[in-house]
């Protein structure tokens, strides 16, 4: 269990760890792609073990690894968000990496001349605007039109299976940051929203591909990161712990607005501040603990973003900042994006009594994050939290009855 995070019994026997589809396939002598030439769309988070599955394929006998593709952050995980990488060639291996978040988003025709298969095997958060689900879902597309099988080396949601919150995305809201209409935490690990992707045919041609998963061991819808026996690699630079990954999905309400969202610091997504003075600070944290919210503790926070690598020139970079820290105190009973909702209502309820009508700076950015203009709308209309968690219910309800197909794991009791 991570370090000041409850939610189990000192004495809970421990389960074995979960083993990701990347082993599996590695404890078969990767035989299911026995004479094939690979396509492997990864990260730094493609791991064997203590090996990169990159130079696990291409020290396999039987197997040619033909090309790399990487996703946002790049191939080795330490490009900024939103930060262009280019192509490259793998020093180790000798295979191009070709960008999926440079000149193009999706694997291209020439880019896939002489592949057998594509295999899609990059740790996910659980959380819609993730763009790793993105990646996966325009790499399928590609590969149908390719006519190549696509293979999912499944790995675990950090969150667990249960936990599915927030607004369903509105087709005319999909951007790369949220493409699909799911709420903002699906609850479904990385093969599995293949599988709900292909099955809802949410991207056109998806229905015809070949797709297959190769799944977890050891692994249950009530599994959250701690129970899985596994360490944290962090899938991109502002993720640094589980804690942070847990909050992620509410606290990432606060790109789209006028606030350090904690970039550039040690904590990001998990303070947040502004440049105002300390007292209307306090006033925000006064509401979030009267609020008492399930599974977290509020403090007080200042602290000054500066430039770090993962996070160039973040906002609000060498000035003094003022706002709350949010700390993790029960991980079974938090509901990270109803925290996050809470907090985004109280600083833009201060923002309106300091009159700082800029709050909601980048109006666009929040809907595309929310998948909806209500969010905005309602933010405006003085609407309370829980008119607006209210009316993310349905959705959300209406979501879980359509996914039930895709489940590649027990299906929970307990749904939250």
């Amino acid at each position: 269990m991570a370090a000041g995070l409850v939610g189990c019994a000192p004495d809970e026997e421990e389960s074995a760890p979960v083993r990701v589809g990347a082993e599996v396939l590695a404890e078969n002598d990767f035989a299911s792609l026995s004479g094939q030439r690979v396509g492997l769309i990864a990260n730094h988070t493609t791991r064997v073990d203590t090996s990169h599955l990159a130079d696990r394929l291409a020290a396999a006998p039987t197997v040619e690894l033909g090309a790399i593709f990487s996703p946002e952050h790049g191939f080795r995980g330490t490009a900024g968000a939103g930060e262009k990488v280019g192509d490259a060639r793998d020093p180790r291996t000798g295979a191009p990496v070709y960008s999926l978040y440079g000149d193009t988003r999706r694997p291209t025709p020439e880019m896939l001349e002489g592949l057998d298969v594509l295999v899609f095997d990059v740790q996910d958060v659980g959380a819609r605007f993730y763009t790793y689900i993105t990646t996966m879902g325009l790499s399928m597309q590609a590969a149908a039109e390719a006519d190549l099988p696509f293979v999912v080396l499944d790995r675990p949601n950090p969150l667990g299976g249960t936990y599915t919150d927030g607004f369903v995305l509105e087709p005319p809201h999909a951007s790369y940051v949220g493409r699909y209409p799911i709420p903002i935490t699906h609850g479904l690990t990385i093969g599995e929203l293949a599988r709900y992707i292909q099955s809802e045919q949410l991207l056109a041609g998806v229905g015809a591909l070949d797709l297959s998963v190769v799944e977890l061991k050891n692994w249950s819808r009530d599994t959250q990161w701690p129970d899985t026996g596994r360490d944290w690699r962090p899938p991109s630079p502002n993720l640094p712990t589980w804690e942070t990954a847990l909050l992620y999905p509410g606290m990432c309400f606060f790109e789209g607005v006028r606030v350090s969202e904690g970039r550039g610091t040690e904590r990001p997504f998990r303070q947040i501040g502004a440049p105002w003075p300390p007292a209307a600070a306090q006033r925000v944290v006064d509401t979030l603990r009267a609020r008492d919210l399930a599974g977290v503790a509020v403090d007080t926070a200042a602290f000054t973003p500066r430039s770090m690598p993962g996070a160039p020139a973040p906002r609000f970079e060498g000035e003094q900042l003022y706002g709350f820290e949010v700390r993790v105190t029960d991980r079974r009973a938090v509901e990270p994006v109803k925290v996050g909702l809470h907090a985004l209502h109280a600083m833009h309820e201060r923002a309106q009594v300091r009159g700082d009508t800029a709050f909601v700076s980048r109006p666009e950015h929040l809907t595309r994050l929310a998948g909806t203009d209500r969010l905005v709308t309602q933010l405006r209309a003085g609407a309370s939290p829980e008119a607006i968690i209210a009316s993310w219910t349905k959705g959300v309800k209406d979501f879980r009855d359509r996914r039930a197909s895709a489940l590649l794991y027990e299906a929970e009791t307990e749904p939250r």
